[in-house]
């Protein structure tokens, strides 16, 4: 089938009668995300909940997420979009009679969560662990979970409102991170499709408002402790409020003239942060991320960008109780220069 120049996959069509079959009139739905939610998850709960409010009209429905949305960019979608996500410990689940998963999958809760089983589990990324779903729709292959549900708002026929291209086409442009990430051909088509409808104008403004002024004093602190090293930028930030500061200031140091690879470190509560940004060409961020600090941190990524989570009792121990400013600097260097040069 082939709505709006964009083939539906006869996988869709199945999935999309499966998920038909499963929500009675009136029913109610529980749109979960998991962690801090980004534009992809939010903008593909806004579909689901779209195509299920227009095909069988909830009763009631929710958003919730297992953490706090903390980057700034995506507080400014949420309130430019005016979605109410509230922390999954706030809702009471046994109100909702279906849980839908999206852009996670059940093996990505911690142990306090796994008792939340989804019927329904939506998400690109790789199949992990052992769980089972009345519809479970994984396709690791595709660059956004929103280039999924855009297949799934077609196969509903339903009328989709402008603020909902706009949401889609925002997931699609952050989650392939502007197309340089891996991108499928399918992202493309439904890039491509919702420009003909959304705001392009709302994106701009979520966009550029992205820094508040208080982050300005971290970007000082990295004036003065960034070392470079031939192109190779590492700075240690200290403690500050949130991962997305060594974000921020990891992809403004990227554009600078010269450098082709960032490292920046950040304490968060009770973990050290490590943000890793590069040009995708040189060097690969997610090995050298899981080489320097894989056995004893958590995380991932791909080869222009990669993040690392070491609780502070970990990397307390590896530096053998000195966890000063200076120490944990020179702990960054020092597993950093075990990696080997450009390729």
């Amino acid at each position: 089938m082939k709505v709006d120049s964009i083939p539906i996959k006869k996988e869709t069509e199945l999935n999309f009668l499966k998920l038909m079959a499963m929500i009675q009139p009136e029913d109610s739905l529980l749109l979960l995300m998991h962690g801090s939610p980004d534009p992809d998850a939010m903008a593909s709960a806004m579909a689901l909940r779209e195509i299920l409010q227009k095909t069988r009209r909830l009763s009631q429905s929710a958003f919730a997420s297992t953490e706090p949305i903390i980057r700034q960019q995506n507080k400014e979608f949420v309130s430019a979009l005016r979605l109410d996500v509230q922390l999954i410990h706030q809702v009471d689940i046994k109100s909702y009679r279906l849980i839908a998963l999206l852009d996670a999958q059940p093996s990505f809760f911690i142990k306090s969560l796994d008792f939340i089983k989804p019927q329904i589990v939506l998400d690109h990324h790789p199949y992990e662990g052992s769980w089972t779903a009345a519809l479970a729709d994984i396709r690791p292959h595709y660059g956004s979970l929103s280039t999924m549900m855009t297949e799934y708002l077609l196969c509903a026929r339903v009328k989709v409102p402008r603020i909902l291209h706009t949401a889609l086409l925002y997931g699609i442009k952050t989650d392939t991170d502007n197309f340089d990430r891996a991108t499928a051909l399918e992202d493309i088509r439904a890039y491509a499709y919702h420009t003909k409808y959304a705001n392009m104008q709302l994106i701009r403004r979520i966009e550029l408002n992205q820094t508040p002024d208080r982050f300005l004093k971290y970007f000082n602190i990295a004036y003065h402790h960034m070392n470079n090293f031939l192109g190779r930028r590492v700075g240690f930030l200290g403690e500050v409020e949130s991962a997305d500061v060594c974000v921020q200031i990891a992809d403004f140091y990227l554009r600078l003239i010269g450098t082709y690879y960032v490292v920046v470190a950040g304490i968060v509560s009770d973990h050290l942060i490590i943000i890793f940004r590069g040009d995708g060409y040189r060097q690969n961020c997610g090995m050298i991320a899981q080489k320097a600090f894989g056995q004893i941190g958590q995380g991932g990524g791909h080869r222009s960008a990669a993040r690392m989570e070491i609780p502070l009792k970990v990397l307390q121990e590896n530096l053998k109780g000195d966890s000063s400013p200076k120490a944990v600097e020179q702990f960054i260097l020092r597993s950093l220069r075990k990696q080997p040069g450009p390729r």
